[in-house]
């Protein structure tokens, strides 16, 4: 009995996990990563990302960290960008008005998930 708790409980929070996700766009950026807006000169390593507006918070976003899922492509050019991977990634820069995607992924993050011929794909992320 005790087993089919845990099973049904465990199935409720992995579905709760995966409906909490928000769908966004991503695209990448290129090394030197430092400075950054969060850390100055800070060497964070490459599983890092720049946040836009949509997340920035006033710099609240500096240090989270966020899951993010390719879900697909955004043009016609590479209909099958996903490597089917997802990638959790700390926020450590801004990526000012006018930024392309809803996170802007180090170039290191951004192939994990994706290639990165496709330079803009869908993505869903999550704060973990």
């Amino acid at each position: 009995m005790e087993k089919q708790i845990v099973l049904a409980l465990t199935i409720v929070l992995c579905h709760f996990a995966l409906s909490s996700a928000i769908d966004g766009t991503a695209t990448y950026y290129t090394p030197p990563y430092t400075p950054s807006s969060c850390y100055g000169y800070v060497n964070m390593g490459t599983m890092i990302a720049a946040a836009s507006d949509t997340i920035w918070d006033n710099r609240a976003a500096c240090g989270r960290n966020y899951r993010v899922t390719c879900t697909g492509p955004t043009n016609s050019g590479d209909l099958h960008p996903c490597t089917g991977a997802s990638v959790v990634v700390k926020i450590v820069d801004y990526c000012p008005s006018g930024c392309r995607g809803t996170i802007d992924l180090s170039q290191e993050a951004f192939s994990a998930i994706a290639h990165l011929d496709a330079g803009k794909i869908k993505i869903n992320y999550v704060r973990v």
